[in-house]
């Protein structure tokens, strides 16, 4: 495993993440095979764990907290996220800040994350939804800064909306955001227009969520993919976004080398971008974990390879169905 440098809080955090999602909330969870994910993803030198108190309601960061008594001599890096108080995702701009993201709200969620961390401060505490309209507002900046003298919390950061890397470049400006949080992959590249830079420059450190582009870029789903009821993959893959996603993807298979897997390649293609300081990918199964933290080598792609797929960007706007 290769480790970055975390923006200016100078964590050393491995290349290869653990996006926590799907160890609660989705159908197919199962608390012992994710203990069994989360140990051997440690055991293969992943340290940096995202969670939400919005994944089952609190129940993954459980999961996380007791990962890290179960490792009490490695340091494992704890981020979540606090819900916006309408329980709305994803942020927009009708929504005002008071019915988001009040002080109260913000003291109460991260003491809420604490409590099933079981954990007196963690790391990072990030907002989960983020509308740069509120970036102005006061009452969240003296709540962080509050957070940060107790001792709750380390650093803070913002998730922004899928397709809106811009919409919190506001927020950044302010000096006082540590991380952010954007879907970057194959078909995902527009932070690296105004984001990646920006937060270069200031010394922000970048997360990168949806590296499968929720699946697709897994080569794994199909035009007759389904999923089961409740399952949140049910109402993002809509026929209007299954298809196309499907069409993007099937495109990618002749570039795919000789021993890897689509899987493999999207990862590849994110780690070759050095203003990326971790990928979260989801790994609910220990296979998984082994093929994901394999990639974090050092080698990234063939650059022949990496400038194809750069080409592969697919700009996308939000819609009913993106949330």
């Amino acid at each position: 495993m290769k480790y970055r440098r975390f923006g200016r809080t100078n964590w050393q955090v491995s290349e290869i993440g653990y996006g926590m999602w799907g160890m609660a909330g989705w159908t197919e969870s199962d608390d012992a095979q994710s203990a069994k994910s989360l140990d051997l993803a440690v055991e293969n030198g992943v340290n940096f764990f995202d969670t939400a108190w919005g994944y089952g309601e609190g129940h993954s960061e459980e999961l996380l907290g007791q990962l890290v008594k179960r490792h009490p001599n490695q340091k494992i890096y704890t981020a979540s996220k606090i819900p916006p108080k309408n329980f709305q995702w994803p942020a927009k701009p009708e929504y005002s800040f008071d019915n988001s993201y009040p002080t109260s709200h913000v003291v109460e969620y991260t003491e809420k994350t604490l409590k099933n961390l079981n954990l007196e401060q963690i790391d990072l505490m990030q907002f989960h939804t983020w509308d740069d309209g509120w970036s102005d507002r006061e009452e969240w900046q003296r709540a962080i800064e509050d957070l940060k003298a107790s001792g709750k919390i380390s650093a803070i950061g913002i998730s922004v909306n899928r397709w809106e890397p811009t919409n919190g470049i506001k927020a950044l400006k302010t000096g006082l955001i540590d991380a952010v949080q954007v879907i970057y992959n194959i078909f995902d590249q527009a932070p690296e227009d105004e984001l990646f830079p920006l937060c270069e420059q200031m010394d922000i450190a970048t997360i990168a969520r949806v590296p499968f582009d929720e699946g697709t870029l897994t080569g794994n789903i199909s035009k007759d993919s389904k999923w089961p009821e409740g399952d949140w993959r049910g109402t993002y893959f809509v026929p209007e976004n299954l298809i196309s996603s499907v069409e993007h993807a099937d495109k990618l298979r002749p570039l795919i080398p000789e021993n890897m897997t689509m899987a493999e390649m999207a990862l590849r293609f994110i780690i070759m971008n050095k203003n990326v300081g971790t990928i979260i990918p989801g790994m609910r199964k220990e296979k998984n974990v082994l093929a994901n933290t394999a990639t974090s080598d050092g080698q990234g792609l063939n650059e022949n390879l990496y400038n194809t797929l750069k080409s592969h960007r697919w700009d996308r706007v939000p819609t009913s169905w993106s949330q």
